[in-house]
């Protein structure tokens, strides 16, 4: 499996989750619909918010954070929200 968070703060990150917030039945549909999807968390911290996506191998991880940033320029674009920082890599263990 492998494993990708994307960490949104600065100008227009608190707006750009209440966006998000407003959206999570979309954002469900979206994710789920990533080739080897295994798990999905969207989380707002004190800065903005951040997103942790599973999936069975990379290429599921880069179709996801695309999807993202996709979904984000055409629902959020108007927060100014900056890119986020991106962290991915191999899961060492993932429970559930």
């Amino acid at each position: 499996m492998h494993t990708v968070v994307r960490r949104y703060s600065g100008k227009g990150a608190k707006e750009l989750f209440d966006v998000l917030e407003q959206r999570t039945a979309d954002i469900e549909e979206l994710m789920r619909s990533v080739n080897g999807f295994v798990g999905y968390t969207l989380m707002r911290t004190s800065e903005g918010g951040l997103s942790v996506t599973v999936c069975q191998d990379k290429a599921g991880v880069d179709e996801s954070v695309q999807k993202a940033k996709d979904f984000v320029a055409k629902n959020a674009g108007s927060t100014g929200a900056g890119a986020p920082e991106v962290l991915e890599g191999p899961v060492l263990l993932h429970l559930k």
